[in-house]
This record gives structure tokens, C-alpha cells and sequence, in this order.
């Protein structure tokens, strides 16, 4: 273990001295304005890439043996690499954040499909999911789950960790992040026409199903608040900053609770219904989970811009996102200054073959303008890149561009 040693004190250093850069606290406090609903200037971010096409130059190759350790060296080197490519307003902690040995934690699910892929590096690849809880019977097979932590194992990790990283960085825990989604775990078990046919022909049945995906994720929150396994620090929410001073503080001696840390809720699977019977079968039926927490983030691809009367329901909810296919002029408009913008880059944007830097310029100012007349808290975000077509130099003149407009306004 000499060289994983070796190995991730040289990253632990590299990342201490980015750590240690005025930049971080600053980006922390634009975050926190933006969040908090009194932006200074629109934020922006890059989030859930291909990794596996941006190691060019070496710059991600892993040299660590030990499996927990590599997992550790995976997580540094891609720090160093968006802070030397594409750091927009990344924040980079003094610390080496460790997943706790958590076991069972799968919202209730269970899945059998079948996956195509066009890239065997890519772990982005296309489902064909089983009808698993098409009768009652079968979705009452469904069971909470049982989360349980190996509580000696993670002891024996923060040793190791503590020991190489001593007089480095500081070692701490990194908790669960609660998803909302249940519509995403429905149509994992379901084939998602089965499921849009029987809102119709049996539309109660549909209720009961999203009211047990619902009940079990509750299951899962409360036993992630028995277990303190909730994070009141995470950095990010739904790949978008969660820095905010708008979260009720922890009690003295006790773990977070779901009211002090956000969530995430979505219905992708929601894109072409009705505002009605989105609400009907979605926001009012998962408000009781989505409103257990202190701030929500609500959406991701669906479109939302005929829908955020019913988003604005959700009492807790702060961030509402508007994806490549949703009218961001309406959607500023009608989140006016009560609710963060979170505008999607359409990531299609880095597959062309060649970069369209006017495009990418227009659709971002284009937002932005929207935002500005509207005075609307606006966010940037480039997420689902799903490709780059092995050219990662798209994402760095995607950030230069970005910056360049935010920064000049």
C-alpha cells in the first residue's frame, strides 16, 4: 500500500493548495446569494460527464491498487482536472469527503432489464425494462428497505484515510442525499407506456403505485435520520450548489434531520402530460415526502415552463428546473423573484462535430436576458453530458464562454 500512500498524499497536497485559493470562500458567499434568492451575478456549473472520454493527456489514470483507495484517487483527480479545465463555480472544500458503508439503501426497488450500449466505456447506455408491479399483488411485494452501516468497516476507512491524509486535509463522512424522484423508480420496474396507458384505464391503480413508492422513500428517510446518515454540508443539490444560509440550523447534540438539508424531486416521465394530471398524479401526491425537507429542488428534463403554478405548491421548494425543451421567457416570468432558475444548457450542444460557439453564446445570453428582465435568480447549468465525442476541449470553451458572459454583466 506504499505507492497508494504515496499516490494520494501527492493528490491531498494538490488539492489542499486549490483548497486554500481565495476564490473558494467568494464563490461561497455567490452561491449563498443566489440561493438565498439575492443573486449578485448567474452561477454557473458542469456536472455528470463522460468521464471516460476527457482522459486524453493521462490526466485521470488511475495508479492506486486497493479498491477503497482508488475510489478515494478517482474522486482527487477529477477535483484537479475541473479545476485546471473547467473550474466555473466549482468549490473546492478543504477536506477528503468517505461514503459511509451503507448497505439496502435502494428505495424499495428492484429492477430486470435489458441495456444496449454504443461505447463499452460509456456507462451511459439505453434500458429495456421488465414489467415488475403491474398488479396490486405485485407492487405490494415491494418492501422497505432495511438500511443497515458497517459501522466497523467505516471505522477501519477513516483510519486509513485519517493516516494518509494527516496534516493534509481533514478526513469526514459524506451522507446520503435524499431523491424524490418516485417517478423515476416507477418507470424502472415498468415499462413507461404501460404506465401512461393506465393512467387512463386505471388511473387508481396508478395513485397506489406512486403512494407505496411514496411511503417507501419515507421509510428510507426515516431511517436515514435514525441512522445519521443525512448531510446538512453537501456542496451540491441536483448538480447545481446547495451552499445557503436559508437551512434551519441542527439541534445542539443531535445528527440532521430532513428539514435541515435539501432534496431533490423530479417526473421525467411527466414531459408530455397535461399540467392537471401532473399535478394530479405527482405534486399532490408526493408533497408529504417533498415538503419533509428544508429546501427542494425540483425537476430535471421534463419541461416546465406550463407547469410552475403547480410546482409552486411544494412549500419548501427554492430551485426549479428548466430544461433545453422548456420556454425560458415564460418560465422567468412566472418564477419572477420567489424561486432559482435552473437553466439546462442543451448538452447536445458538445456533440456536433464542430463547436458552435455562436450558439452556445446566444442560448446562454438569451436565458440570462430572460432572467435579467424578470429580475430572476438564474443558475447555468451544462448536465447529461452524455458525449464529447472523445474532444473534451468542448467543455473547457463551454466554460470560457459561460464565464466570460456572466462575468461581464
Amino acid at each position: 500500500m506504499k505507492k497508494d500512500f504515496g499516490r494520494l498524499r501527492e493528490l491531498g497536497n494538490k488539492v489542499a493548495e486549490i483548497a486554500h485559493h481565495p476564490a473558494q470562500n467568494e464563490k461561497k458567499r455567490l452561491w449563498v446569494a443566489n440561493n438565498d434568492l439575492n443573486p449578485i451575478r448567474p452561477m454557473v456549473y458542469i456536472d455528470q460527464l463522460p468521464w471516460h472520454e476527457l482522459n486524453v493527456h493521462g490526466e485521470l489514470s488511475l495508479l492506486c491498487e486497493d479498491d477503497f483507495l482508488r475510489s478515494i484517487e478517482q474522486d482527487l483527480l477529477r477535483i484537479i482536472y475541473r479545476w485546471n479545465h473547467f473550474p466555473c463555480d466549482m468549490v473546492v472544500e478543504n477536506r477528503v469527503d468517505i461514503p459511509h458503508a451503507v448497505h439496502n439503501l435502494n428505495y424499495g426497488m428492484r429492477i430486470v432489464e435489458q441495456t444496449l450500449q454504443t461505447d463499452s466505456a460509456n456507462d451511459i447506455v439505453s434500458h429495456k425494462y421488465e414489467d415488475l408491479i403491474d398488479t396490486p399483488e405485485k407492487l405490494h411485494s415491494l418492501k422497505d428497505d432495511e438500511i443497515w452501516v458497517d459501522h466497523d468497516l467505516d471505522a477501519q476507512r477513516f483510519e486509513l484515510a485519517s493516516e494518509i491524509f494527516r496534516d493534509i486535509l481533514p478526513v469526514r463522512f459524506a451522507g446520503e442525499q435524499i431523491h424524490c424522484g418516485v417517478w423515476d423508480r416507477i418507470s424502472q420496474m415498468r415499462p413507461l407506456q404501460n404506465v401512461l396507458f393506465d393512467m387512463m384505464d386505471r388511473p387508481d391503480f396508478i395513485k397506489e403505485t406512486i403512494s407505496r413508492l411514496v411511503d417507501i422513500t419515507m421509510s428510507t428517510v426515516d431511517q436515514c435520520e435514525k441512522l445519521g446518515l443525512l448531510d446538512p454540508f453537501i456542496q451540491y443539490v441536483h448538480c447545481t450548489g446547495a451552499y445557503s444560509d436559508d437551512l434551519p440550523p441542527i439541534e445542539p447534540g443531535s445528527t440532521a434531520k430532513s428539514q435541515n438539508v435539501w432534496a431533490f424531486g423530479l417526473a421525467q416521465a411527466f414531459s408530455t402530460v397535461s399540467p392537471d394530471t401532473h399535478d394530479e398524479f405527482e405534486i399532490e401526491l408526493a408533497r408529504p415526502l417533498l415538503e419533509r425537507f428544508g429546501l427542494m429542488y425540483y425537476g430535471c428534463c421534463e419541461p416546465l415552463d406550463k407547469k410552475i403554478q403547480i410546482v409552486k405548491k411544494i412549500r419548501n421548494v427554492r430551485k426549479i428546473s428548466i430544461s433545453p425543451w422548456a420556454d425560458v421567457v415564460s418560465s422567468a416570468e412566472q418564477i419572477g423573484h420567489d424561486y432559482v432558475l435552473s437553466y439546462k444548457s442543451n448538452p447536445a450542444m458538445l456533440a456536433m462535430e464542430s463547436f458552435d460557439e455562436d450558439a452556445v453564446r446566444k442560448s446562454l445570453s438569451h436565458a440570462i436576458q430572460s432572467a435579467s428582465a424578470n429580475k430572476t435568480p438564474i443558475e447555468i447549468i451544462l448536465k447529461d453530458v452524455s458525449t464529447v465525442k472523445y474532444r473534451p476541449k468542448f467543455l473547457d470553451h463551454w466554460e470560457k464562454i459561460a464565464m466570460e458572459i456572466v462575468n461581464d454583466l
